[in-house]
């Protein structure tokens, strides 16, 4: 059996017994971390929780030297995304070792990278990554336009509302907050207009928010059926 496919091919036998490991391994990770955040466990549980992450962090180890050693270009794989993830999957484990948790709590929070290891085995994933690698410079054009108009929502409802409501339009940077909320049409209610411009310029800023959110959603479902029927003119070929 051929090592290398069986760590990166996913349509051999062995490749989809290899995947179907490490999927079941990465939920049953995810469970023991929920698990570890359940009030008065006894030490027991937490022993074997300890035991169960140990030799999940030792399989994970084994997958990720595995997909080193195979691959055409290491420092390509090492650096690239899945690279990545893999890598912070197991090393807060290795970091903590003979180190005091509590000074390493926030590390814990890199496990749920494990959860990006899913990401491998999921072809629509993969049909996501491509859609957004087609639509990444109109993307961030519009986020950069976006930023733009978060700015100048805050800027103007703080000329409209700050001598009216000067505790919560106190600054430009205070208003960011409503801007944001009313931009993304989500409108908390906790910050509001209650003079007739600041109501009217809410108004002319949900109508932009609806165009906010709705010009990504196109751009990426029109690269998604680009990413689409390439792979049916793949196939077909």
């Amino acid at each position: 059996m051929d090592l290398k496919s069986l760590v990166e091919e996913h349509d051999t036998p062995e490749g989809k017994i290899f995947d179907s490991v490490i999927q079941v391994l990465i939920i049953i990770s995810l469970f023991t971390f929920s698990l570890e955040t359940l009030p008065n466990l006894s030490e027991r549980s937490q022993t074997l929780l300890n035991i169960a992450e140990v030799i999940i962090v030792f399989l994970f180890t084994i997958e990720y030297a595995l997909r080193v050693y195979v691959a055409d270009r290491k420092t390509g794989y090492i650096f690239s995304f899945y690279g990545i993830v893999d890598l912070l999957a197991i090393l807060p484990f290795y970091l903590a070792l003979g180190v005091d948790m509590r000074t390493l709590r926030a590390l814990r929070l890199l496990r749920l990278f494990r959860l990006f290891k899913l990401a491998r085995y999921n072809r629509a994933i993969d049909r996501f990554v491509n859609a957004f690698t087609i639509a990444r410079e109109e993307i961030i054009i519009f986020a950069m336009v976006t930023i733009i108009m978060l700015y100048l929502s805050a800027t103007g409802i703080y000329y409209f509302e700050h001598e009216a409501q000067p505790e919560l339009f106190a600054s430009i940077f205070h208003s960011m907050w409503w801007a944001v909320v009313t931009l993304t049409t989500v409108g908390y209610g906790d910050m509001y207009p209650i003079t007739v411009g600041g109501r009217i310029f809410t108004f002319i800023i949900l109508i932009i928010g609806i165009g906010i959110v709705a010009i990504p959603a196109g751009l990426l479902a029109s690269a998604l059926n680009k990413v689409r029927r390439d792979e049916e003119d793949d196939a077909d070929e």
